[in-house]
This record gives C-alpha cells, sequence and structure tokens, in this order.
C-alpha cells in the first residue's frame, strides 16, 4: 500500500525556531520566526547585526505596508494571528486533535471545519492546484510571487515515490497556465522521491567515503563537494555495506524522477527548490542536488537550488567550498538560506553519541553565520556567478541583504536575488521588502486539510508560545485598522 504525507512545508520548518530563547516583543525589531529560521527578541552582541541602515525598510507605515490588503482580510489575518499567539487556543487545539472524540465522524468534521476557517486558510495556500492558481493571482496583485509546495514529505518504498513524483509532476505543469513570474519556484523534497532508508544508507555511504579517499563509490555520478572539513561524520560509525543491485537500481530509479522534473521545470521555466532535512540524510540529498544542478541550468541561470541551513557549524565553509567548485566547473549554483529545522533531534542524536552538536552553540552564532553566508552569496550575485534566496522572517538579516544589496548595486529587477517568508507570516517583512523594490515570495504550503492539520498541530505542541512571535504584524495590523475605522 502506498504511504503519502502531505505536510506543509510551515510544518517541516518550526522546530528550530523559538526554543530556550526569549519572546518578549520589541515594536523595532520583529521577533518573527521564518521559513526554517529562528530568531531571538534580545538585543544581539553581534555587531554586523545592530549596524544594519534603518531606513533601508519601512516598517513603521501601516498604511504604506498593508495598502494592497482588504480590511475584510487584515480583519481575518489579526484575529487569526492574536488566536494563535495563544497557547491555551494551542492546548484546546491539542485536546481535540488528539482526542477519542476525533473518532466521531461528527465531532470530527467540526474540528476540521473549525480549523480549515481560521489557521487553516490563514497559513495554507488551499487544497489543490487550482486554489493555489487563485492564491497566486492574489498574490501577483500585491506585487508578490508564490512559491509552490504541495507538502509531500517522507516516501518509504517506490510506489510512494513514484505517486509523489506525478504530484510534483503536476505541479510544475500548472505553472503554464499561471502568469508569467507570478511563480517564483515550485519545490520539491527529495525524501518523496527517493525512499527514506536508501537515502541514510547512501549518505552513509557518502561519509564513509569522506572518510577514507581510498574508497570508490561504484554508483556515484558527478556532483559538487558535499562535505567540509569541520563536517559532522559521526552518525557512520562503523563501516557501511555496500548498496546492494536492488539498492543502486532504486537510486537511479530516483535520479530519473529528479531528471524528469528537471527537465519539466526547464520547460515551464519555473526554477526547482530543493528543501533541506537533518544531517542523517542530508548528505545523500545535497549529492541528487548538486547532480541535478551540474545538469540543468539555463546559460548563467540555475534552475536547481539547494538550500544551506545555517545554524549548521559548518553551514559557511561547505557554502563557499561548494560554490566556488560549482564556478570552476562553470555551473550556476543557486542556494536557498535558511536558519534551520531540526535544533532538537540534532541535539540529541549527537548527545547521544557522545558527540558535540553540529548546531551553533548560541543563537547570536547562528545570526552571524546566516548573515555571513548571505553576504558571501550576496557578492556572488552581484558579480553574476550565483542566485540566492534569504528566507528568513528575521528582520534585522532583512535589513542587512537590503543594505548589502544597495551598496552591491544588485538591481532590484534581479532576479538571481529574492526574499521569501511563509504564507500568512512576517506580512510586514514581505510588504516592506516589497516596498523597497525587492522580488518577494511567499511560500504556498497547499494540500487536504485533513491531511495538513494534524502535522500542524503537532509541531504547535513541539514549540509552545513559537506564533506568539507575530507581534510586529500584530501590532501594525491593529494600527491600521484603527486607523481605517476612524478615516470611515
Amino acid at each position: 500500500m502506498s504511504k503519502r504525507c502531505v505536510t506543509p512545508r510551515l510544518i517541516q520548518n518550526l522546530p528550530y525556531i523559538i526554543r530556550g530563547h526569549s519572546t518578549t516583543p520589541s515594536p523595532a525589531i520583529s521577533p518573527a520566526f521564518t521559513l526554517t529560521d529562528r530568531s531571538d527578541t534580545r538585543p544581539s552582541n553581534n555587531t554586523n547585526e545592530t549596524s544594519a541602515p534603518t531606513k533601508i525598510l519601512d516598517l513603521e507605515d501601516a498604511k504604506k505596508i498593508f495598502s494592497s490588503v482588504s480590511t475584510t482580510k487584515l480583519l481575518r489575518s489579526s484575529l487569526t494571528l492574536q488566536m494563535a499567539a495563544l497557547e491555551p487556543m494551542v492546548d484546546v487545539g491539542l485536546w481535540a486533535i488528539n482526542s477519542k472524540l476525533m473518532e466521531l465522524p461528527i465531532f470530527k468534521k467540526m474540528v476540521f471545519g473549525i480549523v480549515e476557517k481560521t489557521f487553516y486558510e490563514h497559513f495554507c495556500a488551499g487544497p489543490d492546484l487550482e486554489a493555489v492558481g487563485r492564491t497566486v493571482l492574489k498574490l501577483q496583485e500585491s506585487g508578490l510571487k508564490g512559491m509552490l509546495d504541495y507538502g509531500l514529505e517522507h516516501a518509504d518504498d517506490n510506489e510512494s515515490c513514484d505517486q509523489n513524483f506525478k504530484e510534483f509532476m503536476q505541479t510544475i505543469e500548472s505553472t503554464k497556465s499561471l502568469p508569467p513570474s507570478s511563480v517564483s519556484f515550485v519545490v520539491v523534497k527529495i525524501t518523496a522521491i527517493c525512499p527514506i532508508s536508501l537515502l541514510k544508507r547512501v549518505s552513509d555511504q557518502l561519509r564513509w567515503e569522506a572518510k577514507d579517499s581510498s574508497i570508490s563509490l561504484p554508483w556515484k555520478q558527478r556532483t559538487l563537494p558535499i562535505f567540509s572539513e569541520t563536517s559532522p561524520l559521526y552518525h557512520t560509525q562503523n563501516k557501511p555495506r555496500s548498496l546492494t543491485l536492488e539498492e543502486e537500481n532504486d537510486l537511479n530509479r530516483a535520479h530519473e524522477r529528479l531528471k524528469k522534473l528537471c527537465e519539466t521545470c526547464v520547460e515551464a521555466d519555473v526554477p526547482l527548490l530543493i528543501d533541506a532535512e537533518d544531517t542523517i540524510l542530508q548528505p545523500a540529498i545535497d549529492y541528487m542536488t548538486y547532480w541535478a544542478a551540474i545538469k540543468y541550468h539555463k546559460g548563467d541561470e540555475p534552475v536547481v537550488f539547494g538550500t544551506v541551513q545555517a545554524y549548521l557549524k559548518d553551514a559557511n565553509e561547505r557554502l563557499i567550498q561548494t560554490k566556488n567548485a560549482a564556478e570552476k566547473m562553470g555551473i550556476p549554483m543557486g542556494f536557498k538560506l535558511v536558519r534551520g529545522a531540526y535544533m532538537s533531534s540534532e541535539s540529541k542524536l549527537a548527545a547521544s553519541l557522545g558527540v558535540d552538536s553540529p548546531i551553533h552553540d548560541n543563537i547570536d552564532q547562528t545570526h552571524t553565520c546566516y548573515n555571513n553566508c548571505a553576504d558571501f552569496m550576496l557578492e556572488k550575485v552581484a558579480n553574476g556567478s550565483g542566485a540566492l534566496v534569504l528566507a528568513t522572517h528575521n528582520v534585522e538579516s532583512g535589513k542587512l541583504a537590503a543594505a548589502k544589496a544597495i551598496e552591491l548595486d544588485i538591481g532590484k529587477e534581479n532576479k538571481n536575488l529574492q526574499f521569501a517568508q511563509l504564507y500568512g507570516m512576517s506580512e510586514v517583512l514581505s510588504f516592506a521588502l516589497r516596498n523597497a523594490g525587492f522580488q518577494v515570495s511567499k511560500y504556498l504550503a497547499f494540500g487536504n486539510v485533513e491531511l495538513i492539520m494534524p502535522y500542524l498541530i503537532r509541531r504547535a505542541e513541539e514549540n509552545r508560545g513559537l506564533l506568539s512571535s507575530s507581534f510586529l504584524d500584530r501590532q501594525l495590523m491593529r494600527k491600521e485598522l484603527v486607523r481605517r475605522m476612524r478615516s470611515v
């Protein structure tokens, strides 16, 4: 039986965000969380973070920021974010979704009906491609783009992978009927088109090869550097057995799925963005991503974008190493830069093996790494040799990147630099960047509400207080609503 999992990337990207850090709101700095982005509302000790010009982005003019948002939508968004900021709301949701009452059709229908009309409508783009298309058109009217993310996550067998592949293909095909440039990316997870167990086996093989250069992997195809000297290799304690013939065949099937996705993206003129996972699986994901990036590009424009998680200690070193290797090969390489999504699981695994965590020791180190990676890639964008998606809800990172882009004279129409936030989150930052002339996308997770919401609830349980970080959005939404009511 095929196992399919529809999960919005909103969910997958939550775990690293607020755990262990202050949630005290500040009117000057948004404590917003990001697309795989951890943020902090305390004053930073990183001078690079506090020196950003304050006038690059206008984060105070509520009227200008929400000029393209209807009063009805503004009111609904304000109320939804306010509810999401209340922990008792999360408690009630958790109780309901885990209750035996969910076995009763009437109760289940009532719960999902409430969720669908509140949180689901706010944070998700709809159940199907038709709904997503309407959302994309609305975003385009507001000067924003859409990143289409059909939330297929992990697959356990080839049957699941084949079904997921078809769903991704349909998503790519759907962009052909939408206005040009209204969709910035189609998002894919390698874990949805290649069995998880195989990705772990391939990662183990790649790690062992990194430990012993005399080892030859007969199945390995041309790719870019995956590890740096500081990359953690502790996952593989003993030499793994070689891939079986069946496993090699399955890997080839995964390559074929990715190949066809890339070819369809080239035809549809839309880039493919590949998301990241935890370090148990990431080597195999990077291997396949870079293989695809070498094979598919349009002149100096990348077709395939990889993802770098800046909360990892080796992130900056790996980014520089991979990008420089791509340049030597004449390959244009694009990256999405995020902070990270697996802090808890990574730390637990490292602790169980008695080794240091691969995650930075504190939030300031993560901020520094993120901003350093952004600076490096912005320099590449400026000289025409790279492309960057800055996926962040962190206002300070947004300010720094915008200032750096202006300093480097990167044209705001340059599609090789884009900012991205989750749909329904960090509206102030999204619109402020748009108003400053930058290209901004919203991450559009979509899928059936019954399949999506249980995952959202579970992630909410793991991240208490998370949605309370929408303080800046809520503050300015209320301000604009009051202004509109007074002007009637």
